[in-house]
């Protein structure tokens, strides 16, 4: 369950302290926990200089840099081994820009499939690896708990270096090195994958001899960028400084593929923002590896040649309206089962082996909105096991149902809003009964209350330009660092409606004292919230500010999170 709570007032000596800038960015950055000139000053100009920590405080990167060079002065085969989501692909992208940049050719990028080989290094990525010749394969967002996959490396003679940035285990692998954010003393422990081996290459172009012009390496902090809001670390500390100076990169990427995506998707480079990283090369970089091989994402980004770069755009744009379409066939199948159901359970739960696990999760967050309440779906990955993911749809944390189910799985994790399992064989046809007979038992003990606040109330009338402006010194925006959250109260709307193709979407339009304002919600209608929004009837609107450049129409529009 979702409650709402107005953001406390600027406090006299904090404002005194921030008066040099204006009233409502002091209010943001208080409310943000920032409450000196110094710490605003360095919110709002991240210096790439002084902001980042120096790569040398990372966990084994001396040992790392070292098997690095003495591998490239053997000549010997190395292989960048990065996870297939929107951090491992664009960290491949950064080790293929990097052995490509000081000229050393033996080298390889490779990244497990999805269905067929999970998350991870496994032993049999290993096993083929070998056979292929690799002398070293330096992993990207994974790898820290992959002990068994390490030692038979070892086994084999195959040197590896761990670069992760995901919770160690009690015990570690065997590796070279395993560079970690979370191990040692690393003053900041949440990086992102893709951002930790960006550090390593940091060392190394430090440590070693190459025909490279100093800096060069920061052309490739568009794909930091990428990761780092895609996987959604925190944007505090050093993340906030990579994703800042990311998103100025990606302004100017000369990459040919991300500039036919950005093109084709109809968003403008030169406008990027967060949102398009979140809602645009995310769901594309991913569709890569939910529907076919992440490689079509892996060298979209990676190419320099103009034909193939359009080429795997083509392929990209196909496979993400297969997703879409898929997910709609899926999610029309659950509605007829739903549908066929004499009473809906608390707790909804259905599968299907012929289900991708790697799309479920996008039919389930439907579900769970629709019905509010917690909808668990499955299918089978390409060796057999039944994984899925799980959407909360209301107050009830599926981490916390888990927990107190955990003998149903052989593993699970996530958040309280989201999660993901594998459920052990013999549970699954009674998979569903035995989630609602534990919901039932533990009732209170598995509800989370989710608390938002509300950054500031202002009028409809009030040019919501002023806010845009004070609002966007504080982007890039994400975990750690919210979108801000405005209130209109008694606002009234003289025009309801539904929009879109199928009539998915909801607009509500206002008519204020410096013109209309459109308010938008996707994949909602006027019942989907606190209060039904009706024409003539006064209303408090919480909302977020955007402006988005679709079509090359640059627009300034609210974005519904509820009405009450």
């Amino acid at each position: 369950m979702t409650t709402y709570q107005l953001a406390d007032p600027i406090t006299p000596e904090v404002a005194k302290e921030l008066a040099h800038l204006e009233p409502h960015v002091q209010q943001l950055l208080f409310r943000r926990g920032v409450h000196t000139k110094k710490d605003a000053d360095q919110f709002l100009s991240p210096n790439y200089e002084t902001d980042l920590h120096d790569p040398a405080l990372l966990h084994d990167i001396d040992a790392a840099v070292e098997r690095i060079l003495a591998t490239m002065k053997a000549n010997e085969q190395i292989v960048v081994f990065s996870d297939y989501d929107c951090d491992g692909i664009p960290g491949g992208v950064i080790g293929y820009d990097f052995f490509t940049a000081i000229g050393y050719e033996q080298f390889s990028n490779y990244i497990p499939h999805r269905h067929y080989e999970g998350f991870g290094l496994s032993v049999e990525a290993v096993e083929k690896l070998a056979k292929e010749g690799a002398k070293l394969i330096i992993t990207i967002d994974c790898g820290v708990t992959d002990v068994e996959a390490v030692a038979r490396a070892n086994e084999l003679g195959v040197a590896v270096i761990i670069t992760d940035h995901h919770e160690p285990a009690a015990k570690l692998p065997e590796a070279v090195a395993v560079v970690n954010p979370k191990l040692g003393e690393y003053p900041f422990p949440d990086l992102c994958g893709a951002a930790v081996f960006f550090k390593l290459v940091q060392a190394v172009l430090t440590k070693g001899d190459f025909d490279v012009k100093p800096g060069w390496e920061k052309w490739w902090l568009d794909m930091v960028g990428v990761a780092t809001i895609a996987d959604m670390v925190p944007l505090v500390g050093e993340n906030r400084t990579l994703a800042h100076y990311g998103i100025t990169v990606l302004r100017k990427s000369r990459r040919p593929g991300l500039q036919q995506l950005l093109k084709k998707a109809k968003a403008s480079q030169q406008h990027l923002t967060e949102d398009d990283i979140g809602f645009t090369l995310g769901p594309r970089i991913n569709a890569a590896s939910r529907m076919d091989t992440p490689e079509d994402a892996f060298y979209m980004l990676a190419t320099r040649d103009e034909g193939e770069a359009g080429a795997r755009v083509d392929h990209l744009e196909k496979l993400n309206q297969t997703r879409k379409t898929t997910v709609a066939q899926m999610t029309k199948e659950i509605h007829k089962r739903v549908n066929d159901l004499t009473e809906i359970p608390d707790v909804i739960v259905m599968g299907n082996v012929e289900w991708r696990p790697a799309l479920v999760g996008l039919a389930a967050n439907k579900l769970a909105e629709e019905h509010s309440r917690p909808v668990f779906l499955w299918g089978r990955d390409g060796n057999g096991a039944i994984k899925g993911s799980a959407r909360a749809g209301g107050e009830v944390s599926v981490v916390k149902l888990m927990e107190a189910a955990a003998d149903l799985f052989l593993e699970y994790g996530g958040h309280h809003a989201s999660g993901g399992f594998t459920v052990k064989e013999e549970h699954t046809f009674t998979f569903g009964d035995e989630l609602n007979q534990v919901y039932k038992a533990h009732g209170n003990d598995v509800v989370e209350t989710h608390v938002e606040t509300i950054d500031s109330h202002h009028s409809i009338h009030e040019p919501l330009t002023v806010l845009l402006k004070a609002q966007q010194q504080l982007a890039p925006y994400g975990v750690g660092n919210p979108k801000p959250l405005y209130g209109f109260k008694g606002v009234t709307p003289a025009q309801v409606e539904q929009f879109g193709k199928t009539k998915e979407h909801l607009k509500l339009l206002f008519e204020t004292d410096s013109g209309k304002v459109e308010a938008i919600a996707f994949f909602a209608t006027a019942a989907s919230f606190t209060k039904t929004a009706k024409v003539g009837e006064k209303l408090t609107l919480l909302a977020h500010l955007e402006q988005s450049f679709f079509m090359g129409r640059l627009q300034t529009r609210l974005r519904i999170v509820d009405i009450q």
